[in-house]
């Protein structure tokens, strides 16, 4: 079986992109097509240009055969390495050379602009591109359980299997309760359309949670700074709380700590299999405005307190 060289098939250098490749096809092509061509072999010049297209314009096929190249040379005898086709040289069709089916099994083409030679494949069925997307959520929408509209882009094939372009697909999606920032989620068959009655791709959303301006995420936890004054650590007070469903009403108890954290039960973010996570409270303390008679006041305390914070430095 000899080496074939795709890129001298077609004319053009190992690094020509998909344009150039394409326009060298379109001239075989139209010179070789076995329904209007007068050369001689033109429908086996017809079948290796065509086949050639369809691994250099397929970006998959084409790395899989530009590691080959180092294997063999145009013209010499050619082994594939272990692992690689696995469909054998007994191709289905006659419309494959033993080299592409040494390298690809019987991967069928998937068409070209100018129509079928005769006797050519038929287009098998090919699995549509999943499709990657960041999807943004603020923290309220995680407890709504509402409906979230996202669009994105697909891409589109003509009836012989070539990119046509992409088209906007929008969804209303319902977002999965207990989803946590950075989770990627699956919707089955929502991704590219399938070719020749081949299945979808899927979509895959990889959640990123919004910046919250009061809250920031731990978990399934959320952590809310509250202010309070340096007399309500020390005798304890009631202070209003914002959570995401509203403010609530909380107990700061005497000789409270700055920095301490109070935990609230049932007010964080939802959970896998139901419940939710708690909303942690730190509590941080807001010094009043000074003036002459607060500075008094805590002049007096000072020497009546008689406490030194770094006595345990």
């Amino acid at each position: 079986m000899d080496f074939k060289d795709y890129y001298k098939v077609l004319g053009v250098e190992p690094g020509a992109d998909e344009k150039i490749i394409k326009a060298a096809y379109r001239k075989l092509a139209r010179k070789y097509h076995p329904d209007v061509s007068k050369e001689p072999n033109a429908e086996a010049q017809f079948k290796e240009a065509s086949e050639a297209y369809d691994v250099l314009s397929n970006p998959e096929k084409r790395a899989e055969y530009d590691e080959l190249r180092k294997y063999g040379v145009h013209g010499r005898p050619f082994q594939a390495p272990p692992g690689y086709g696995g469909g054998g040289f007994g191709q289905e069709n006659g419309d494959f050379s033993d080299f592409f089916s040494a390298i690809f099994g019987n991967q069928s083409r998937a068409g070209n602009p100018f129509g079928s030679a005769r006797g050519s494949a038929r287009n098998t069925s090919r699995r549509g591109k999943d499709v990657e997307l960041e999807l943004a959520l603020f923290l309220e929408e995680l407890l709504s359980g509402d409906s979230k509209q996202v669009s994105f882009r697909v891409p589109q094939y003509n009836a012989a299997g070539h990119p046509t372009g992409n088209a906007t697909k929008t969804l209303n999606v319902r977002i999965p309760a207990g989803v946590t920032d950075g989770e990627r989620v699956r919707l089955k068959g929502q991704g590219g359309p399938g070719h020749a009655g081949g299945e979808p791709g899927d979509l895959y959303m990889t959640i990123r949670f919004a910046p919250h301006p009061r809250f920031t995420v731990e978990g399934h936890d959320l952590v809310v700074e509250v202010p309070v004054a340096p007399w309500e650590l020390a005798l304890g007070a009631k202070v209003q709380v914002p959570t995401l469903g509203g403010r609530i009403n909380l107990t700061v108890r005497p000789d409270s700590q700055n920095g301490q954290r109070l935990r609230v039960k049932d007010n964080g973010l939802p959970i896998k299999g139901g419940g939710r996570g708690d909303l942690l409270v730190m509590l941080k303390v807001v010094m009043p405005p000074s003036n002459d008679a607060t500075r008094e006041l805590w002049d007096k305390l000072a020497h009546r307190a008689a406490f030194d914070p770094r006595a345990g430095l």
